[in-house]
């Protein structure tokens, strides 16, 4: 995997992926982007997610919309490093099952999500989960 990093002006950047994709950064106190914490934030959510649908897909559960919400602790100083991260996802759905979304968290958690598990070896990361029933229409 290859990417690279462009300074455009100030503190934004731009991002582009081998895959040809391009991405904004900006780390100033009046950004117009993502700060590149807010990335990684971010893309262990994203990593986590297209885990937990992919396996609440396979487990035949009716999903209508999956959301993780991110909550992060940085440390004080310089590197201000994350300490710790909370996924908490909300599934809203048709009878989902509690517990075919607690399997799918935790097999994103302990076996699939590259992101998670690489920054889990320096930063607490916990999971937690909720079902929504959907509304009947």
């Amino acid at each position: 995997m290859q990417a690279s990093v462009k300074w455009v002006e100030g503190d934004t950047f731009l991002g582009l992926s081998n895959s040809g994709h391009n991405v904004v950064f900006d780390a100033g106190a009046e950004s117009a982007a993502p700060s590149p914490m807010e990335m990684v934030l971010m893309s262990a959510g994203a990593c986590a997610s297209v885990d937990v649908v992919s396996i609440l897909k396979k487990a035949k559960q009716v999903v209508h919309n999956v959301e993780v919400k991110l909550a992060a602790e940085r440390a004080e100083s310089a590197p201000r490093v994350f300490t710790k991260i909370n996924l908490h996802f909300v599934v809203t759905g048709d009878n989902v099952s509690e517990k075919h979304l607690a399997r799918a968290v935790n097999l994103s958690a302990e076996k699939y999500c590259s992101v998670a598990l690489m920054l889990e070896k320096a930063v607490e990361i916990t999971h937690t989960h909720e079902v929504v029933q959907s509304e009947e229409k």
